[in-house]
């Protein structure tokens, strides 16, 4: 149970009693104003680490932005004011930008009413190919996100795989399809790659069939209308990325032969188990053709 501090303020002349509650597990404060004898809730704020998943215009001035926060999943709020040109907010609701948000939760919506950006990610605004992978990666986030539970998990894998499209060293290619499958894995749709999907055996794993969930063995790979075989190359490196922490997902490269055949599994995968399109997967790849 998280911990109360009370305190007296004067608030129009009146007295208010302001209570902060430690809400424990997402090590966040949210502050509640009440009003003495109303019991009306005049401040009601919440600080969360976040990062910006879309932003998109509202209105004359404002934006609405979707961020993807460790303590409260998905979150809706509206930046007032920011797309004036000295706006405080101007800079902090772009997509990418990572940092604390400050969030007032009204009765019908939610207002950002501050935010101390730790990183922008501004080398993605001049890298158009880089730019619309990480579009895609929120995108995708987006659609795995959330309302109301802790996110911790997805947003670490997403902020270390926009760091990791500014390294070189890795393609981004690579950085696609390690993404794609842990970010599955965090939510629970993640492949078999460990076991026969069918009878549980550790030999003679070499066909995927995305439709089963995973990799089979001689026996029951019989009858499967989407069996592809599958290099011990390949398989291994979907079990590093599975088993992995995040922090270690992004160290190592692959040969083109097993980036090909991962790429492969993957987009089927995807297929199956998402099914949609995402418009920014669309752009990207009309860049890619090009």
């Amino acid at each position: 149970m998280g911990r109360q501090v009370a305190g007296k303020i004067k608030e129009n002349g009146r007295k208010s009693t302001v209570r902060q509650r430690d809400t424990g597990s997402t090590g966040t404060w949210r502050t509640e104003r009440r009003t003495n004898g109303q019991g009306n809730n005049v401040t009601n704020q919440t600080i969360v680490t976040g990062i910006v998943l879309l932003s998109a215009p509202s209105g004359e001035y404002d934006r609405r932005v979707v961020l993807l926060t460790k303590e409260r999943g998905k979150i809706s709020a509206f930046a007032k004011g920011a797309r004036r040109p000295r706006s405080a907010l101007g800079a902090a609701v772009n997509p990418f930008a990572f940092g604390e948000f400050t969030i007032y939760e009204g009765r019908n919506s939610n207002t950002l009413v501050d935010a101390k950006i730790q990183n922008y990610f501004e080398e993605l605004r001049t890298d158009i190919e880089g730019a619309y992978y990480g579009f895609y990666f929120l995108e995708l986030a987006g659609y795995y996100g959330r309302e109301g539970i802790q996110e911790g998990d997805m947003l670490k894998l997403l902020y270390q795989t926009l760091r990791a499209l500014l390294n070189t060293r890795i393609p981004n290619r690579l950085v696609r399809v390690i993404y794609e499958l842990k970010l599955i894995c965090i939510n629970g749709e993640g492949p078999q790659v460990f076991q026969c999907v069918s009878c549980g055996k550790t030999e003679g794993l070499f066909w995927f069939s995305a439709r089963q969930g995973g990799i089979l063995c001689p026996h029951c790979r019989t009858d499967v209308m989407d069996l592809r075989t599958m290099d011990t190359s390949t398989l291994y490196t979907m079990q590093y990325i599975e088993s992995s922490p995040v922090e270690k997902l992004y160290t190592f490269v692959v040969k083109e032969q097993v980036l090909e055949e991962l790429e492969r599994i993957m987009k089927r995968y995807l297929e199956v188990y998402i099914g949609r399109n995402f418009q920014s997967l669309t752009i990207l790849e009309t860049i890619l053709e090009n």
